[in-house]
């Protein structure tokens, strides 16, 4: 089965040779030029990866981003000339799964591909094909979903393999190469920040006080820990004690 990528650019010189060279990998690859177009699509075909841009004819790619993850968890790619820092930070902020700047080595963009891909059919579901209950989480490892409390939480594919690594192994410290290395995969390119980031934008969705985690927490200058409610209890009778 023909794995089919959708690349949303308003530059179509750019858009062809793209195009063409991923089809030489044997991926389906469709276009859109604009945000208007990109969404009709996306909508009524199911697409195993978004390659966007942030600059396009009729909007921010950042808004478009923002939109698609409101009903889907496809991988996005963002691939544009914007460089700064403060832009990649905020594609992370709004679900994008990777940011590529432009000039890039197609072989890089590609190996990047290859690693989310590879992330998204195999991680979860070779660690536990069964569904995960501990506290008040619900995980199912094979639909991609997690419940808190009886409630959907919409999360981005990173967002899900970085919580699945984390709850599925408490009271374990994860440094962040450890976590870039685990869920990004050893062809990414990227810099620590970029775990943190997902870090956040977690606690702002499982935990009732992001800014007094009751989950995931710190080791300040080592990584991240997932603490479950009994290893909670037990610290404090031990401080009572």
């Amino acid at each position: 089965m023909e794995t089919r990528i959708i690349v949303i650019n308003r530059d179509k010189t750019f858009v062809k040779g793209l195009k063409y060279s991923l089809e030489q990998d044997d991926y389906q690859v469709e276009t859109a030029f604009t945000i208007k177009e990109a969404l009709g699509k996306v909508k009524k075909k199911d697409y195993e990866l978004i390659i966007l841009d942030l600059l396009l004819p009729d909007g921010n790619g950042l808004n478009l981003c923002q939109t698609i993850r409101k009903y889907s968890q496809v991988p996005i790619i963002v691939v544009t000339e914007k460089n700064e820092d403060i832009s990649k930070i905020l594609a992370l902020e709004y679900g994008a799964d990777d940011y590529v700047t432009k000039p890039f080595n197609i072989l890089e963009l590609k190996a990047r591909i290859k690693a989310i891909l590879r992330r998204v059919n195999m991680i979860s579901p070779q660690i536990d094909k069964q569904s995960i209950k501990l506290d008040d989480f619900v995980i199912n490892a094979l639909g991609r979903k997690l419940t808190i409390n009886g409630k959907n939480i919409n999360l981005t594919g990173k967002e899900f393999d970085l919580f699945y690594i984390l709850i599925s192994n408490p009271g374990k410290v994860f440094t962040r190469e450890e976590l870039l290395e685990t869920v990004w995969g050893y062809e990414y390119f990227g810099d620590l920040r970029t775990v943190d980031v997902h870090i956040r934008r977690l606690r702002e969705k499982i935990e009732e006080d992001p800014a007094n985690t009751q989950y995931i927490h710190t080791k300040w200058g080592v990584g991240y820990y997932f603490r479950n409610k009994k290893e909670i209890s037990n610290t404090k009778q031990e401080r009572k004690s």
